[in-house]
């Protein structure tokens, strides 16, 4: 089950970042997943050469994005949301917990201007913030 979550988490992003001859890659709506395969995905994407748009919520692991591909390369519309958290494992028994190494390096990884975020609105915890609108834009560029 939980693979087949990770794989439809991607499903939007990745079929977007296959597609022969773009020039960006747009995420409409992704609410996170597993971190490994958004960390390969993103690292294509950067390597790629190619645009982010942020078109629609890109919750959890698929901010990643953010430490992954140059902030001059990412923008965002207006429907655009950034939604953070601190990070989580699932054991074999299906109880999350708390990874707390694992949330400073995330914090640690992120732009400067969205670490400063997350700071003020009281850190990466169990609860999920949401980054967007005119605190987003003061972050980030619209889109053209």
């Amino acid at each position: 089950m939980r693979a087949a979550f990770a794989t439809s988490a991607l499903l939007a992003v990745a079929l977007l970042a296959a597609a022969p001859a773009s020039a960006e890659v747009r995420i409409l709506a992704s609410p996170g997943g597993e971190v490994g395969p958004f960390l390969d995905l993103f690292a294509r994407v950067r390597a790629s050469g190619e645009r982010v748009v942020i078109d629609g919520p890109c919750l959890s692991a698929c901010t990643l994005v953010l430490s992954s591909v140059p902030n001059n390369r990412i923008c965002v519309t207006r429907r655009a949301v950034l939604g953070f958290h601190a990070a989580r494992s699932i054991d074999a028994r299906g109880r999350m917990y708390a990874e707390p190494e694992a949330s400073a390096a995330v914090l640690q990884a992120y732009p400067s201007a969205v670490r400063s975020w997350i700071r003020r609105h009281g850190g990466l915890t169990s609860r999920v913030l949401l980054l967007r609108g005119r605190e987003l834009a003061a972050i980030y560029p619209a889109c053209r």
